[in-house]
C-alpha cells in the first residue's frame, strides 16, 4: 500500500493487519483506530458464519514432524542459525487454516539463464519493453521455445526446456502505440547464456528435513519458481513491490481527490516441510486515477490549494501522443503559467514564442482548450539542460500508475477502512478471486506454468496450532485483574512503583481558535486537577499545584513552517526555567493536530532544555467527559513509565525464564525517512534495553545514520551505553543478553550475523570491567512485513469476529523447514484480519527451548507499560519502535516535505544536475540533519523512557 503511516514518516508495508496493540483497559496501542473501550470480548467462539469452510483435519505431511525433530539432534549445534530444538507442547491444542496453497513441482531441471542485452540501458521502462517484445519475437530456434520460459524483465531467464546455445536474438524497438518498428527503430541483442540447472530433487530432499541438505541454498530455485509462478499475474496486472500484484478488475475506491485504492493480491512461494507452498494474501495500494491531466488540475484548483497538487504529480508519469506516437514522461514540474504565457527560445520558429503559439504553428490539427486557464508542465529528463513544456490537456494519467507520495492521515485512515476485513471476507477473496486471477485454477492454468509442468493445489493448507495461557498480573493494591482476550481492565489499583513529581508545569498552545477563556476556565480547571488526583490515586507523588502558562502562535498563513511558533514556546519555557528552575514535566495541551508544533516541542525539550513533556489534545480529552478519567488513566500509565515508575508487573512463574540468571532484555530497530523526505535525509537507529529484572524500564540509545542502511552502524558504543546502564543499577553485568531485532527481512538474517553480531560481541570486550566479559548470546529477530494469516476451523476456536484468540502459536505445517521460527498472535484482533508476529531465532548461546521462547515472548508482550493489554510485538521490540519514532521528530524539518509547502531550505531539485551534484546534495543533506541532531537527546532525559 503507498503508505498508511506507521506513526512515522512513510509506512513500511502493507495495510495493518489488525491491531499491535490497541484500546482496551485504559491503554491504547498501536494501528487499532480505538484508543480505550474496556476490556475484550467473552472468550467464546463467533458464531459459525464467520468461519471460513468449517472443521476439518490437518494435513497428513504433517505426520512425520516429530522424527524431523529428533533426526536433526544427529547435527551438531551451531549458535549461528541454530536448527529448531523440537515442537512446542504448551497450551491448548487447535486447528486452523492457512494461506499456503501447495505447488506441483516440475520432474526434471529447470534450466537457468543469463540475459545480457546490447547496446546495454538502465532505463527499466525500455527493459520491460524489450522483453515484451522479445516475447513477440519470431526468430527460429527461439520463438518455439517462448512458452517455455519465464524471465525477470531484467537478466535472469529460466526454461523448462533446454536452449539451443549459443543463442542471440535480435529485436527492433518500438514505442507502445507504434504500429511497428520502421527504417529509424534501434535494434538490440539479447544473448541468452546458460549458467546452470536447477535440480529440483536437491530442493525435494531439503523439504523433508534430509539433515545432509541442511545448508543447501534453496534460494535460487524458489526464484526461479516464483518467476514462473507470477508470469500470468506480471502479464495482466501491475506489480508494485516485490511479490504483489494489482489488477484493473478488481475492487477499488476513492482514497482522495485523484487517488484510488486497488486491491490485489500477494503471491510467493515458501519453502515448508515436505511441500513447497505458495502463499497468496490480499493487499491493497494507491493509484492514480487514470484522465486527463488538465481535468485533474481543473479539479484540484477548484476543491483544494496548490500544495495539494505538487504532492499529487511527485512521481506521476502522463502519456503524451501528440508526437504521434505514444510516449511516457514522468512530470518533472508542473509550471505556474499557462500555454498563452509560458514562452521559450525555439531555433524552428527563429527565436522566443510563447508554447500556445508552437503548437498551433507546429501540429495545426490540434486545438488546444485550455491555453488561457490550466498550467504548462515540464516534462524534460532528471538531468535535462532544457524544460520541455506540453499544455497539460495533452497529457494522459494512464491508468496502473501506483502512487508513490505519502498519505496523509485523512487517506490512511481510508486506506485502512477499505483493508479491513474480517478473516472470513479475506479468505473468500483469496480462493474465489486471488487463485483465478493469478492463473492458479485449472480453469485458468497457461503457460509457461502447464509448459513446466507445474500447478497449484486450490485447497489451504490445515494444520496445527496451540493457544498460549495468559500470564498473572499484579499492581501493588487492588484486586489482581483477571485477563479476557488478551486485555484488562484497572480500577481503583495503584502502581507497583509510583514516580515522584516534585514540580509540573500546564502550557496551554493556543493555535487558531480559543477553547478556554483564560486560566480560570473550569474546563481547564478541570483538566488539571483531574489529571493530578489521577496520578495521585495511581500511587504518584504529587506535591504541588501546577503553574499554569499559556503560549499564542503566529497562525500559520504568515509562518508556514512554523519556525516563529516554535520559537516563542522555546523562549516561554526557557524563560520560566531560568527563574523556578526544571519542573519534572510539562504538560502540553494542543487545540489541534500540526505537522510542526508537536514534534517541534518534543525537539525543544527532550534535546535541548531535558524536560518530560506530554500532550493533551483538547477535542479528545473534551469530547466526552464520561470517558475523561479513562484518557487521564491512559496518560498516567505514560507518565508514571517516563518517571521510571512500574505500573503493573507479571506473576513470578511467568518472568522465570528471564529471572532464572541475570538477564538483559534488548530491543533494536532503525527507521527510514519515508517518501518525499530531502534525499540523503539519515535513518535513525534505537537501542533500548532493560535496567533490572523487573523489565520494565527500557531507557534508549538512539543515533541517526547513513540513509536507507538497515544494519546500525554505531551498534557496538549504543551496546556499551545499555551495558553501564545496566551495571550502574544493578552493580554487575548481565549473564545473558537477549536481544529483539525489528526492521530485518528475511534475507537479511546472514546480514544481522555477519554485521551486527561482531558488534555486539566486541561491546562485550569493550565494556569497562576487571575481567574478562562475555555474556551468553541470543537473537530473535521479529518479522511484522509477511502475508501469513490463519483461521479457525471451528467457533470455539475463534474469537467474536471470527479471528484466531490472543496467544495462538504456530509452529508447524507452515514454518521453516530446519530454522528454529514460530508465528505467535499474543495481542486480539480488534478490527479486520489479525496478523502474528513472525519469529526466528537466527543466533543462540542459551540453548532455548520451543516452549520456553514461545510462552516467554508471549508473557513478555503482557509487559507493555503504556496499555492494558497485551500487544503484538514484544514490548522490547515495541520500544525501539517508538524510540526511532521520537528521533524522526528531532529530524523532521528533513523529513516528509511532500506535506509542508514550504521547507526548511535545504532541498533543492535544480536543473541539469549530474549524479555527482546530486551526491554532493545528498552528503549536504546528510551534514546538515547531523548538524541539527547534534548530541542527541539531553544527558537529563537520557536514564528515562522519554520516547514513551
Amino acid at each position: 500500500m503507498s503508505n498508511p503511516p506507521r506513526g512515522r514518516g512513510g509506512n513500511r508495508g502493507g495495510p495493518p493487519g489488525g491491531s499491535r496493540g490497541g484500546g482496551g483497559g485504559f491503554g491504547g496501542g498501536r494501528g487499532s483506530g480505538t484508543r480505550g473501550g474496556y476490556g475484550g470480548g467473552p472468550r467464546g467462539g463467533g458464531p459459525g458464519e464467520l468461519i471460513f469452510r468449517g472443521p476439518t483435519s490437518v494435513d497428513q505431511r504433517l505426520a512425520t514432524l516429530d522424527q524431523l525433530v529428533s533426526s536433526f539432534k544427529k547435527l551438531a549445534f551451531n549458535p549461528k542459525r541454530p536448527h529448531r530444538p523440537g515442537y512446542g507442547t504448551l497450551g491448548r491444542p487447535v486447528t486452523l487454516r492457512a494461506n499456503f496453497f501447495p505447488i506441483k513441482l516440475p520432474k526434471g531441471p529447470i534450466y537457468d539463464y543469463r540475459v545480457d542485452i546490447t547496446p546495454s540501458t538502465d532505463i527499466k521502462r525500455i527493459r520491460a519493453r524489450l522483453f515484451w517484445l522479445l516475447e513477440r519475437s519470431n526468430q527460429q530456434g527461439w520463438r518455439e521455445f517462448v512458452p517455455f520460459t519465464a524471465h525477470d524483465n531484467s537478466e535472469r531467464l529460466v526454461s523448462a526446456k533446454k536452449l539451443p546455445q549459443p543463442l542471440d536474438v535480435r529485436v527492433q524497438y518500438y514505442e507502445e502505440g507504434e504500429a511497428g518498428p520502421n527504417a529509424k527503430s534501434k535494434t538490440y541483442t539479447f544473448a541468452i547464456t546458460h549458467t546452470g540447472n536447477l535440480d529440483v530433487a536437491q530442493l525435494t530432499k531439503y523439504l523433508s528435513g534430509n539433515i545432509e541438505s541442511r545448508d543447501y541454498d534453496v534460494q535460487p530455485l524458489i526464484a526461479a519458481v516464483n518467476l514462473v509462478l507470477q508470469t500470468h499475474a506480471a502479464r495482466t496486472g501491475v506489480r508494485v513491490g516485490k511479490n504483489r500484484y494489482f489488477f484493473p478488475s478488481q475492487e477499488r475506491f476513492e482514497l482522495a481527490l485523484g487517488v484510488e485504492a486497488w486491491k490485489g493480491f500477494f503471491t510467493s512461494a515458501r519453502p515448508v516441510y515436505k511441500e513447497l507452498m505458495v502463499n497468496v494474501g490480499v493487499c491493497m495500494t494507491a493509484f492514480y486515477k487514470p484522465g486527463n491531466l488538465a481535468d485533474a488540475i481543473i479539479e484540484f484548483n477548484r476543491s483544494s490549494n496548490g500544495a495539494m497538487l505538487q504532492r499529487f504529480t511527485q512521481k506521476l508519469k502522463v502519456t503524451t501522443s501528440h508526437l504521434g506516437y505514444k510516449q511516457k514522461k514522468p512530470i518533472k514540474k508542473i509550471m505556474t503559467t499557462t500555454a498563452r504565457q509560458t514562452f521559450f527560445q525555439c531555433e524552428e520558429y527563429n527565436g522566443k514564442i510563447s508554447v500556445e503559439d508552437y503548437f498551433k504553428r507546429k501540429y495545426p490539427h490540434i486545438k488546444l482548450k485550455h491555453a488561457h486557464d490550466v498550467p504548462v508542465v515540464d516534462i524534460s529528463g532528471p538531468n535535462s539542460k532544457f524544460s520541455i513544456y506540453v499544455p497539460a490537456e495533452l497529457c494522459e494519467i494512464e491508468p496502473g500508475q501506483p502512487f508513490r507520495g505519502r498519505l496523509n492521515e485523512k487517506e490512511t485512515s481510508n486506506m485502512i477502512r477499505f483493508a479491513c476485513n474480517p478473516p472470513k471476507v479475506n479468505a473468500d477473496a483469496i480462493i474465489d478471486r486471488g487463485l483465478p486471477t493469478l492463473g492458479f485454477t485449472p480453469q485458468t492454468l497457461g503457460s509457461p506454468m502447464s509448459s513446466f509442468g507445474m500447478a497449484v493445489d486450490n485447497n489451504m493448507a490445515v494444520i496445527p496450532a496451540r493457544e498460549l495461557p495468559a500470564p498473572r498480573l499484579s499492581y501493588k493494591a487492588g484486586k489482581p485483574p483477571n485477563v479476557s482476550n488478551g486485555s484488562w481492565n484497572i480500577l481503583d489499583v495503584s502502581f507497583h512503583v509510583g514516580g515522584t513529581i516534585k514540580s509540573w508545569w500546564v502550557l496551554v498552545i493556543k493555535d487558531g481558535p480559543s477553547v478556554f477563556s483564560g486560566p480560570k476556565d473550569p474546563a481547564l480547571e478541570g483538566i488539571w486537577r483531574g489529571f493530578g488526583e489521577k496520578c495521585r490515586k495511581s500511587g504518584m507523588t504529587l506535591g504541588s499545584q501546577p503553574l499554569l502558562m499559556n503560549q499564542d502562535l503566529v497562525p500559520p498563513a504568515r509562518d508556514p513552517s512554523r519556525q516563529q511558533a516554535l520559537d516563542l514556546i522555546r523562549q516561554n519555557i526557557k524563560r520560566q526555567i531560568s527563574q523556578k528552575g526544571k519542573p519534572t514535566f510539562i504538560l502540553v495541551i494542543l487545540s489541534r493536530r500540526d505537522n510542526y508544533i508537536y514534534p517541534g516541542m518534543k525537539r525543544i525539550c527532550d534535546v535541548e532544555l531535558g524536560v518530560h513533556t506530554l500532550h493533551m489534545l483538547t477535542d479528545k480529552v473534551l469530547r466526552d467527559r464520561n470517558k475523561q478519567d479513562q484518557y487521564f488513566s491512559n496518560v498516567a500509565l505514560k507518565l508514571n513509565t517516563k518517571l521510571g515508575g512500574i505500573n503493573h508487573m507479571l506473576d513470578p512463574e511467568s518472568m522465570k525464564w528471564w529471572t532464572k540468571a541475570k538477564t538483559m532484555v534488548v530491543g533494536m530497530d532503525v527507521t527510514h525517512p519515508g517518501p518525499g523526505s530531502i534525499e540523503g535525509t539519515p535513518s535513525i537507529a534505537a537501542v533500548v534495553a532493560s535496567a533490572d529484572n523487573s523489565f520494565v524500564q527500557f531507557p534508549a540509545s538512539l543515533r541517526c545514520q547513513e540513509t536507507k542502511k538497515e544494519m546500525i552502524t554505531d551498534l557496538t558504543e549504543m551496546m556499551i551505553e545499555r551495558l553501564m546502564f545496566y551495571s550502574q543499577k544493578n552493580r554487575t553485568l548481565p549473564d545473558r543478553v537477549f536481544v529483539y531485532r525489528d526492521g530485518v527481512s528475511e534475507g537479511q538474517f546472514n546480514t544481522v550475523l555477519e554485521e551486527e553480531l561482531p558488534k555486539m560481541l566486541e561491546a562485550f570486550k569493550r565494556v569497562p570491567q576487571t575481567k574478562p566479559y562475555r555474556p551468553s548470546l541470543s537473537i530473535i529477530i521479529c518479522g511484522k512485513r509477511h502475508h501469513a494469516k490463519f483461521w479457525p476451523t471451528e467457533s470455539q476456536f475463534a474469537d467474536r469476529n471470527g479471528n484466531t484468540r490472543p496467544g495462538t502459536v504456530v509452529d508447524r505445517g507452515v514454518t521453516a523447514v530446519f530454522d528454529f521460527d514460530f508465528y505467535l498472535q499474543a495481542h486480539a484482533g480488534l478490527q479486520g484480519h489479525v496478523k502474528a508476529t513472525h519469529y526466528t531465532v537466527v543466533y543462540d548461546e542459551n540453548h532455548l527451548g520451543a516452549d520456553e521462547v514461545q510462552q516467554g515472548t508471549h508473557t513478555a508482550s503482557y509487559l507493555y507499560a503504556r496499555a492494558t493489554k497485551a500487544v503484538s510485538l514484544v514490548p522490547a521490540a515495541y520500544y525501539a519502535d517508538l524510540a526511532c519514532e521520537r528521533g524522526r521528530c528531532y529530524l523532521n524539518d528533513f523529513l516528509s516535505t511532500d506535506d509542508k509547502v514550504s521547507s526548511s531550505g535545504v532541498s533543492g531539485k535544480g536543473k541539469g544536475r549530474g549524479k555527482v551534484d546530486k551526491e554532493e546534495e545528498k552528503m549536504r543533506v546528510f551534514e546538515a540533519a547531523k548538524k541539527a541532531w547534534g548530541e542527541g537527546v539531553h544527558p537529563d532525559l537520557r536514564a528515562s523512557m522519554f520516547y514513551i
